[in-house]
């Protein structure tokens, strides 16, 4: 009896285990575009690796699936509405949950991805409603909006921000002068802090958690500075000057080492700061003009960062310490970038993905494949889970087989 139960406890505990790592957060589980996969594919065959399956019967959106216990749950609008909807992992649908009225406006549809946290999941409208939702059935545990209750800001394309959760908490940028950035109790939507920042409008930006040893901050973008907030309190610990010519920052900051790396379009480009040591404070260490990428990131491998520009759309890559140059190639069209098992994965806004070797000496295209499914622009950031590659379009989710 005592040895079936221990069987029973080490299957429990490994099944657990298993749930946690799976990547729920907006660009992997520590948001910065590396996912925890191995023994992937390095080469493609030459149409590209197999599709598993194609759900098509998504709307209009831009967002990224997440994935918790066996499930993918992806946000689209369909007519004016946003819906939720819940796959299992053979592209089935679960369910369809309608969570309110989405962004209809310049390039309709849904702009953050769903984060989930244990049974909850966590979804921003385009407009500002935010909600909590129940993983098993889609039900609605609690509701705010962004513009009513804390006097938020909407920029010109809305909120586009994918949910921070932290413990307890979960963190959002209203926007405005008085409700900026707020922490709230993610079981039940209550206020635990407000922070005022700059008083400036939401610039898009999904934030950073940055741990030290004496103290967590939350790192962010609003439209004209990049924010270092104690996450404990709300305080403004510091803030940097950074606008752009469309005073918008749409890639999640970068953290490594003590260094800070924040990147944007539209004119302005990449910085590296150095964050004090107790948080409190930061200088700059380089910028690069040229590295001016809009919405699709960067990775950091091996010291060195990759990704593409925007009024240079080249795939450019740079030494993480010193802002060196180290190549700049237009054989792929600029685009988002996300890594796994040592590679790159650089999706192109043309439709192309390249699996690409990450060498600061060149940008080696290892294979390629164009994306033939799904409607709309290729902006969706694509996600890599239990060896697929998923690649949101349009209407279309397609799974390719990567392992």
């Amino acid at each position: 009896m005592r040895k079936s139960l221990l069987i029973l406890i080490l299957i429990f505990a490994g099944m657990v285990s298993v749930l946690s790592q799976e990547p729920s957060r907006w660009r992997g589980p520590s948001a910065d575009g590396i996912y925890p996969d191995k023994g992937l594919l390095k080469s493609w065959p030459s149409g590209g690796p197999e599709i598993i399956w194609s759900f098509e019967q998504l709307g209009e959106g831009y967002a990224s699936p997440a994935f918790y216990g066996g499930y993918i749950y992806i946000p689209t609008m369909l007519g004016d509405e946003g819906y939720m909807f819940k796959l299992d992992m053979s592209g089935k649908q679960v369910w369809k949950v309608k969570y309110g009225t989405e962004y209809t406006d310049r390039y309709p549809g849904t702009r953050s991805s769903a984060t989930i946290a244990g049974d909850l999941l966590y979804m921003l409208s385009g407009i500002g409603k935010l909600v909590c939702m129940n993983t098993k059935d889609g039900s609605v545990r609690w509701s705010k909006e962004l513009t009513r209750d804390f006097d938020g800001v909407m920029n010109r394309y809305g909120y586009n921000e994918t949910i921070v959760v932290d413990g307890d908490r979960l963190y959002v940028t209203p926007g405005g002068v008085k409700n900026n950035v707020v922490a709230l109790n993610r079981f039940t939507g209550n206020l635990i802090w407000t922070s005022p920042g700059k008083g400036e409008k939401a610039a898009y930006c999904t934030p950073q958690i940055i741990r030290l040893p004496g103290r967590n901050l939350l790192v962010t973008h609003t439209e004209s500075h990049i924010l270092g907030i104690d996450i404990s309190n709300g305080r403004l610990l510091w803030s940097y000057p950074w606008a752009n010519l469309r005073l918008e920052h749409q890639n999640t900051p970068l953290y490594n080492n003590g260094s800070l790396f924040c990147l944007s379009g539209y004119g302005m480009g990449a910085i590296m700061l150095r964050l004090s040591p107790d948080g409190t404070a930061v200088t700059k260490q380089w910028f690069d003009q040229s590295f001016d990428c809009r919405m699709g990131a960067a990775v950091l491998l091996n010291g060195y960062l990759y990704g593409s520009g925007h009024n240079d759309p080249s795939w450019q890559c740079y030494n993480w310490a010193t802002g060196e140059k180290m190549y700049s190639d237009r054989s792929l069209f600029m685009g988002a970038v996300i890594s796994a098992d040592g590679m790159l994965y650089c999706c192109s806004e043309k439709g192309e993905i390249a699996l690409v070797q990450p060498n600061p000496s060149g940008f080696k295209i290892i294979s390629k494949m164009t994306i033939q499914n799904g409607t709309g622009p290729h902006w969706a950031h694509p996600v890599i889970n239990d060896g697929v590659l998923y690649v949101p379009r349009g209407k279309a989710l397609i799974a390719y087989k990567i392992r």
